[in-house]
């Protein structure tokens, strides 16, 4: 119990350190957080790393969209909260393949640890509840 808590927490950890973070990219772009518009700016940069975010956010908001809403709390918390797990994983990814901070690169292998581990949990509630 006392890992689940810890999970949780660094979950939602990680949850409000990517918006804030990001929060002035998107703001820059002129798009709200609501409707995430990728497609950004010609001057908003045009290296590997942006093109490498922009292709998992926009994988990220195509995959949390496709499930359809069943009425089932539960059910679509869980059937739209894997996509965006594994959002943030992609993202904590390209922060390791791209990024130079230490500190950042640390809490990417945190949270590709932590969604990976939630994300499993996800799917075995699923399984274990009938879904997909």
């Amino acid at each position: 119990m006392k890992n689940l808590r810890a999970l949780r927490a660094l979950c939602l950890f990680s949850s409000v350190a990517f918006a804030v973070a990001a929060a002035p990219v998107y703001a820059q772009q002129g798009a709200s957080m609501p409707g995430m518009n990728m497609s950004g700016s010609a001057d908003a940069g045009s290296s590997a790393s942006t093109q490498a975010f922009k292709d998992a956010d926009e994988k990220m908001m195509q995959a949390m969209d496709a499930p359809a809403y069943t009425g089932d709390a539960d059910k679509d918390f869980v059937a739209h909260m894997i996509p965006h797990h594994q959002g943030a994983v992609e993202m904590a990814q390209v922060e390791l393949k791209y990024g130079k901070d230490p500190e950042l690169k640390r809490l990417a292998r945190n949270i590709i640890k932590a969604q990976h581990d939630e994300i499993a949990f996800m799917q075995r509630w699923q399984a274990k509840h009938g879904v997909k």
